[in-house]
């Protein structure tokens, strides 16, 4: 059996999480009264991002705790499975890193690891064509990983923000960057690719930004419709309205899928948010 691990900052949805042999590790978010809280488990949604709005210092976030990798990896080994690790981008956080000793730590070696260079949906993306491709397609896990290294390439993310205020105090981004994107009136257009948070574009007011992230579409490559696409929001669904509709009378796009961006990422990204993720086309 080719169980599918993966971290709580791919936001799965629980019809994913449901799915078998799927194991998540959660990250934590530390509040500035101490408080721990882990991702998917002790807070989401609404409750997290009310508490964010109140808190005047920005939580902290962290890896998963080497015990919640060790429990996947021992009974792997017991029952003579193997495992795929798809986790969030090793620029983003030393979760990765922190699986591979885990796994040296027991003496595993029947695990094969993916850097997703990506997170959130983004990262689910891989989690779901790696279950289609154990489930549907019965690969063997060293093909699975092959064909997942060849996607992961062409996961895309472009996202508006309010501010990036969240992503500088998080150290996501340096200073410049938010200096230039946090100017009166304007209202950053992130993208992520390859494992990289960048500055895409600025626009004036949530129209303009709307009308700037779909420029961004085309730039990126453009959506592969045989993977669908994500809308993706931190506390309000309503701001997915506009790209919504965009995809659905301009590109004739269907097969979308609607996510909640996690505690952890929504941390860096903060309330408003308002994201795309897909599969660029092939070259």
């Amino acid at each position: 059996m080719i169980r599918i691990l993966t971290d709580s900052a791919a936001d799965l949805t629980p019809a994913d999480a449901d799915r078998p042999y799927v194991y998540i590790a959660p990250l934590t978010v530390t509040f500035a009264d101490g408080t721990n809280q882990l991702d998917g488990i002790d807070i989401s949604g609404d409750a997290y991002y009310e508490r964010l709005k109140g808190e005047k210092q920005l939580p902290r976030t962290s890896q998963p705790s080497p015990e919640a990798f060790l429990k996947v990896f021992e009974a792997a080994k017991e029952a003579g499975d193997q495992v795929i690790a798809i986790l969030i981008s090793s620029t983003l956080s030393g979760t990765y890193q922190c699986a591979r000793m885990a796994a040296q730590s027991c003496d595993f070696e029947d695990v094969f690891f993916v850097d997703s260079r990506t997170g959130s949906q983004g990262e689910a993306i891989l989690v779901r064509e790696a279950l289609r491709l154990r489930d549907e397609e019965r690969l063997p896990a060293h093909a699975i990983v092959a064909e997942l290294e060849q996607l992961k390439s062409r996961i895309r993310i472009v996202a508006v923000v309010d501010s990036l205020k969240h992503l500088h105090k998080g150290g996501r981004l340096p200073a410049a960057v938010a200096l230039v994107g946090g100017a009166l009136g304007v209202k950053p257009v992130l993208s992520v690719v390859d494992g990289e948070i960048r500055l895409a574009d600025t626009a004036r007011g949530r129209p303009g930004a709307y009308v700037a992230l779909f420029k961004q579409i085309d730039k990126m490559g453009g959506i592969d419709p045989r993977y669908g696409y994500v809308l993706l929001y931190s506390d309000e669904k309503g701001v997915l309205a506009p790209i919504h509709h965009y995809l659905h009378e301009n590109l004739r796009m269907t097969g979308g899928r609607i996510a909640r961006l996690g505690a952890v990422i929504g941390t860096h990204v903060g309330p408003g948010c308002a994201a795309l993720v897909f599969v660029a086309r092939e070259d």
